[in-house]
């Protein structure tokens, strides 16, 4: 019996390791949230852009990734990066630490890969908070979270 007990009670703690060194299904270990669009290159970039446009937040940079290969004579598949944000909700995380300066603007890339399907990704925010030691501002992060769930859920499959 007590070995029994003890058996339980080691699974029961492996169990709880494992579980809380796992990430989220949606995050990998590097805070990367990545799904498949229900669109393609230019439609996923399109309804992104509206939706940024729709909320008000301010939309700085469109960097053709690909065009760029190209003109470096590197040939690359279609890859767009999308750079947006709300300074008054952004530059918060900056005066709690400037290095989370890296992560904002928030970027969010667009691509395809060799099979034609697009793909979504950009940094969890979460992480950032994480990455940087921010434990203030837990509201804004969550509020940060929302709106990139919001932006994202246009393109998502339904």
């Amino acid at each position: 019996m007590f070995i029994r007990f003890v058996a339980a009670a080691a699974f029961a703690a492996f169990a709880l390791i494992a579980s809380v060194s796992q990430p989220a299904l949606a995050v990998e270990d590097d805070g990367i949230v990545k799904f498949k669009s229900a669109y393609d290159m230019q439609e996923t970039i399109k309804r992104i852009k509206k939706d940024v446009a729709d909320k008000g937040i301010m939309f700085f940079d469109e960097i053709d990734q690909s065009k760029l290969a190209a003109d470096a004579g590197v040939k690359l598949l279609p890859s767009t990066l999308l750079v947006f944000g709300n300074p008054p909700l952004g530059t918060l995380f900056l005066t709690s630490d400037p290095d989370a300066g890296l992560d904002w603007p928030v970027r969010l890339l667009v691509y395809q890969d060799a099979k034609g399907d697009v793909w979504v990704a950009y940094t969890d925010f979460a992480w950032i908070a994480k990455r940087h030691g921010i434990t203030n501002r837990d509201k804004e992060f969550n509020m940060a979270s929302e709106v990139i769930s919001s932006i994202t859920s246009t393109v998502k499959p339904k």
